[in-house]
C-alpha cells in the first residue's frame, strides 16, 4: 500500500518505526503585509527591534550594516565593512550590535545607536546566521551544529546538533529566536526550520516557496534569506537576498497529506 512502509524496510533504511512515524509538524506562509525591501541588498542577517529593521548585507566590497525603515525600505542608518570582510549575521543583544563574517573568523560589536565598532571577537570556521536566546549569542556555520558563545568572552559554551527524526540537517544559515524556538534559513531552499534549542530537533517545517512571485525576479534575485521577529507586536518578517519586497507573514498549519490508503 502506497505511503505505508514495512518495519522490515524501515530498519534496512536505518530509521526506526517510532521515528519514521513521528511526523514533524509543517507550516506554509501566510502573507498580512507586504514592505519595499533594497534589491541591492544580499541580505545575511535580519532584526526587527521598537518596529525598526536592522540588517546586515553580504559580497565583499559591498557588505553593511544598516538601520532600515520597515514602511518604506529606505535605509536611514549605515556601516561598511572594509572590502576584506563578507558580512553575515547578525544579532542585538544588551544593546549591543553583533556580526559575524564568513570566512574571516572574526565578528564585531558595534554601539546600537551610533554603528561605531567597539570591539572585534574571533572563533573558528565560517560564520554564517547569528541569534540569540537573550543570554547567549547562537551562530551557524553551514552545517548541522549550532553554537552557543558567551556575548562577553565569545567562546563556545555548548554546540547542538540538528536533526529531523535522526538525520542531521545542513547549511543552516540566517536565524531568529522566535518564542522559545530557532528559526533556520536551509541555504539554497525555501524551507525555513523550527528548532528546540536544548536538543536541536526539528520541531517544525515551513514552506516558504512562491513567497516572492515570479514577476518580481531580477536578474540578481537570490534565495530566501532573512528572518526577523518582532517580539512587541509579535510580527514574523521574510525576505532574501537582493529581494526588491520583505513579507509579514503569518504560520498556518499545512493540510495533512491525504496519501493514507
Amino acid at each position: 500500500m502506497r505511503g505505508l512502509l514495512t518495519a522490515a524496510a524501515l530498519l534496512c533504511a536505518g530509521l526506526s518505526p517510532t521515528l519514521a512515524a513521528a511526523e514533524v509538524p509543517a507550516y506554509t506562509c501566510q502573507v498580512v503585509g507586504v514592505y519595499p525591501h533594497d534589491r541591492n541588498a544580499f541580505t545575511q542577517g535580519l532584526v526587527c527591534q521598537d518596529g525598526v529593521l536592522f540588517e546586515t548585507t553580504g559580497l565583499n566590497g559591498r557588505s553593511t550594516l544598516r538601520r532600515v525603515e520597515l514602511r518604506t525600505g529606505r535605509v536611514l542608518q549605515q556601516a561598511s565593512l572594509a572590502t576584506e570582510f563578507f558580512g553575515e549575521g547578525m544579532t542585538i543583544l544588551g544593546g549591543k550590535i553583533f556580526q559575524v563574517t564568513w570566512q574571516n573568523q572574526r565578528g564585531f560589536v558595534y554601539d546600537l545607536a551610533t554603528f561605531a565598532v567597539e570591539r572585534e571577537f574571533t572563533y573558528a570556521g565560517e560564520g554564517w546566521g547569528l541569534t540569540n536566546d537573550g543570554r547567549d549569542l547562537i551562530l551557524s556555520d553551514g552545517t548541522d551544529v549550532l553554537r552557543f558563545l558567551d556575548p562577553v568572552t565569545c567562546k563556545v559554551l555548548r554546540s547542538v546538533s540538528v536533526t529531523d527524526r535522526g538525520r542531521p540537517v545542513a547549511m543552516l544559515n540566517e536565524l531568529e529566536y522566535v518564542k522559545g524556538e530557532i528559526f533556520a534559513n536551509v541555504w539554497q531552499t525555501d524551507t525555513i526550520v523550527r528548532i528546540d534549542p536544548a536538543s536541536g530537533e526539528v520541531r517544525g517545517t515551513i514552506d516558504c516557496s512562491g513567497l516572492l512571485a515570479r514577476e518580481d525576479y531580477g536578474f540578481q534575485t537570490d534565495v530566501l534569506n532573512g528572518i526577523a521577529y518582532d517580539a512587541a507586536g509579535d510580527r514574523l518578517f521574510l525576505t532574501g537576498k537582493n529581494w526588491p519586497k520583505l513579507f509579514e507573514v503569518k504560520l498556518r498549519p499545512s493540510a495533512p497529506s491525504q496519501d493514507r490508503r
